[in-house]
């Protein structure tokens, strides 16, 4: 597998982010191995909160989030999804499939030996992080899914993410920041959106940022169907505690809370919240909010 790694130079001086980076190799049976990079913030021994991103964002968008989390006493991982952040960067598209997703990021559950893990999952956090969670429940005690699903193709995806799907392939210069500045009720300023640019150089390093938009099942053929099917009998009887925290801005998941409070099980009598002003990336425009939300979900439910 051909792969590139953005210099670390791309990295210096970005703005509200002083975390040290942690690294580790996944590995791919046919293809060799990947570097993923990952921060882990707050006391070792303390229960772990995993904070999943999605496309075409980093673990620059948990800035926000992560102190108010280690405030509270808990330790913080927020992986870099392969193709995205500080990790290796597949450089053909078809190098990037959903199963080869979820394998990557189950390697850094099993090497980081997780357990009694509270997941924040949004966009392709929770497409992965809802896979982890119905493949590994021993491992999970809670889950909190903002602004994301677990699509199986069964039913329509909507004419907001069907013209997102349109515009990632179409579109000759993919502008990341760009991109999540224009999902945010706020207007971020340039600092910000150059750091959201600092992981791409240039186009070469985007493949995987044009290829997940097309990875979400739209139909029953995909190949990820079955699997996320399968994912979602388990979640049907998952009792342990699960929350919404969604945006009230967001056009392309809006009513997929709906969907989860009324199959999961584990969604019952938990404080789910519409969040105010809250775009898509509602890490950038809530997140200290949300970040308050996951500490208070997390009180009000422990594991002993």
């Amino acid at each position: 597998m051909k792969a590139l790694r953005t210099p670390d130079s791309c990295f210096a001086n970005l703005p509200d982010y002083d975390f040290e980076p942690h690294y580790l190799m996944v590995d791919d049976s046919e293809d060799g191995e990947l570097r993923v990079h990952y921060l882990d913030e707050g006391p070792r021994d303390a229960e772990p909160v995993l904070l999943l991103h999605g496309e075409p964002s980093w673990c620059y968008l948990y800035r926000k989030m992560i102190p108010i989390l280690i405030a509270a006493g808990h330790r913080v991982i927020a992986p870099d999804l392969p193709g995205f952040g500080r990790s290796d960067k597949p450089a053909v598209r078809t190098d990037h499939t959903y199963q080869r997703h979820v394998d990557w990021m189950q390697s850094v559950l099993d090497q980081l030996e997780l357990t009694n893990t509270t997941l924040f999952c949004q966009d392709w956090g929770g497409l992965i992080g809802l896979r982890l969670v119905a493949e590994n429940p021993d491992k999970f005690a809670r889950v909190a899914a903002g602004n994301t699903m677990l699509p199986t193709g069964d039913y329509d995806p909507g004419e907001s993410f069907r013209k997102w799907q349109q515009f990632s392939q179409d579109t000759p210069k993919f502008r990341v920041g760009s991109i999540i500045n224009s999902g945010t009720t706020t207007e971020l300023p340039q600092a910000v959106i150059d750091a959201y640019n600092a992981p791409f150089p240039d186009e070469s390093y985007k493949e995987g940022a044009r290829q997940f938009p097309i990875l979400v099942p739209t139909t029953t053929d995909d190949p990820a169907t079955e699997d996320n099917r399968a994912a979602w009998r388990t979640l049907s009887k998952w009792n342990k505690p699960f929350i919404t925290l969604f945006g009230d801005s967001d056009p392309v998941t809006a009513g997929g809370d709906r969907i989860m409070r009324k199959l999961i099980p584990g969604t019952q009598n938990q404080a789910h919240t519409i969040i105010a002003d809250g775009g898509h990336f509602l890490q950038e425009d809530q997140g200290e909010n949300l970040a308050a939300l996951l500490v208070k979900f997390i009180a009000d439910n422990p594991t002993s």
